[in-house]
């Protein structure tokens, strides 16, 4: 095995000078048609020019929840790599890294030498990424608490690293947030005591305000805002209320009630012109929402962070469904003592919550109707506990039952326990980071006059999320090993690089072809 920390494509096809790396990328796929009911599959290719910005900007982060489990972490980690800070434990000193992110902690093969033997570079040389050291983060929370008491509040970190953070953590203070009792269970009202009053037209128009100001004053360039707040419930969809752009700002000027907080933020990024990702289940984006985005062009990403259990799913399935067993039975259980443990005690947040992760296995159990008549689907039970007392120490139990060769049962049964925030850290600086190298990155074909961006609604970004958002008519995919190859394909792409095909010809054919 090499290992680089660096890369240079060489090819005609990749040309980098100092403001773009451009690329010409042959596309294949197969289009599929059905035919005196025999499935006809026509290779079809397409050329596309790619071209990244290789400025990397100055980039600020606003978290809506910032004195939160997962705030508090996100902002002591990046602190902790970057001041170098090294803290004392039973096991002996431990120094701070960014791993359980695929940015900074993953790598990509990209070919293999002259000996045969594989290569590999981190996923981050492939393209130039923000590095998470240099993002600067703000953001709003319900709660007036400043971080370094928020951390000690979350309990996620050891104590000699809490002890060693404090200093740079205790004057950053989050700004007042919206909260509105309706949206949230109503066990969240003690904590609220750092909230805007007003209309939702003034709610609006003051966090745009803050946006703007934030990015002013931290001297940023680009600017990515992410909910991490609480799980709210559904909103419903109603007619002339969110179901355009134009109905929901006027609906908003009307100061109607059935409009989230999560959704005002939403809005305000969009209309400021911001990427806005959505790291919870509930349904942020309403249609009024998709429209404007994909109206101004500005992108957008969610639902929810995807961690530990859905991710465990989504693979386990996903094998089992490859290797031709039937998945009958999944059910899942958690129980989890922080702050999101206890609104999702709540019927109607839980609920946002359980649609969230039924809908993982879906496009896997439709793949394969050898398995899975019209209409079946494995029995699939989400519990969600809460449990004060294991704190941020999240407990996933999954019990798998499958239908094996004629008809036999097999149970795989699965014990997870992990600090929930330490999990959802790098997931949030993942989105963060690749949210901004998408907005450098146009692509044309042959029948373009000129670059686009990619669609507004960030697919690329479904491997860090449970409920992937895509594009109205495009495919929703859950397999973990497609959403991971989508988004180092695409960086592939923009430097002219094939996917990986694990064909591996070369050493399964004569010598003489090899060259």
């Amino acid at each position: 095995m090499v290992f680089s920390n660096s890369l240079v494509v060489d090819s005609p096809n990749v040309t980098y000078n100092d403001d773009f790396i451009t690329s010409t990328y042959q596309y294949q796929r197969s289009q599929a048609r059905i035919e005196d009911d025999k499935l006809v599959v026509t290779p079809v290719t397409t050329s596309y020019s790619f071209k990244t910005a290789r400025k990397v900007p100055k980039l600020g982060l606003m978290i809506v929840g910032l004195a939160g489990n997962n705030g508090s972490t996100v902002v002591g980690g990046i602190t902790a790599n970057r001041e170098g800070i090294s803290w004392e434990t039973k096991e002996g000193p431990k120094t701070p890294n960014y791993y359980g992110s695929i940015t900074q902690s993953s790598t990509v093969r990209v070919g293999a030498d002259e000996n045969g033997d594989d290569c590999f570079v981190p996923l981050k040389a492939l393209l130039p990424l923000v590095e998470p050291n240099d993002i600067v983060v703000g953001g709003w929370d319900i709660n007036n608490t400043n971080l370094a008491d928020a951390m000690e509040r979350a309990k996620v970190f050891e104590y000699d690293l809490q002890r060693q953070l404090k200093p740079y953590l205790k004057d950053i203070v989050p700004l007042p947030s919206i909260y509105d009792e309706d949206f949230v269970a109503a066990n969240q009202k003690s904590r609220a005591n750092h909230v805007l009053e007003g209309t939702k037209q003034e709610l609006l128009d003051h966090i745009r305000n803050d946006m703007k100001t934030f990015k002013t004053k931290n001297n940023c360039e680009s600017l990515v805002i992410l909910w991490s707040a609480n799980t709210e419930r559904f909103a419903e969809i109603v007619s002339g209320l969110n179901d355009t752009s134009e109905n929901l700002l006027a609906a908003i000027a009307r100061n109607e009630s059935e409009i989230s907080p999560s959704t005002l933020f939403a809005l305000a990024s969009i209309l400021e012109g911001f990427p806005f990702i959505n790291g919870s289940p509930q349904n942020t984006f309403v249609p009024g929402v998709i429209e404007l985005a994909e109206n101004r062009k500005v992108f957008i990403g969610g639902d929810d962070f995807k961690t530990g259990q859905t991710k465990m799913k989504s693979v386990m399935v996903d094998w089992l469904i490859n290797a031709g067993i039937k998945p009958t039975s999944i059910v899942s259980y958690n129980h989890l003592g922080n702050n999101d443990g206890k609104n999702l005690s709540a019927p109607k947040q839980f609920r946002s919550k359980e649609v969230s992760k039924s809908n993982v296995v879906d496009d896997m159990v439709a793949s394969n109707p050898i398995l899975y008549q019209e209409g079946e689907h494995p029995d699939h039970v989400i519990v969600i506990k809460y449990v004060p007392y294991v704190g941020d120490s999240k407990r996933a139990m999954d019990e798998y039952t499958s239908e094996i060769f004629m008809h036999g049962r097999n149970t795989v049964a699965m014990h997870n326990t992990c600090e929930d925030s330490l999990l959802a850290a790098p997931v949030i600086l993942d989105l963060a980071i690749l949210t901004e190298l998408v907005t450098r990155i146009q692509y044309k074909t042959n029948g373009m006059d000129d670059f686009e961006h990619f669609h507004p609604i960030l697919s690329i970004l479904s491997y860090l999320l449970k409920a992937p958002l895509v594009p109205s008519g495009a495919p929703v995919v859950n397999a973990l090993f497609k959403q991971r190859a989508c988004i180092e394909n695409i960086m592939k792409a923009c430097i002219g690089l094939a996917p990986e095909n694990d064909m591996g010809l070369e050493h399964r054919t004569r010598s003489d072809l090899k060259k």
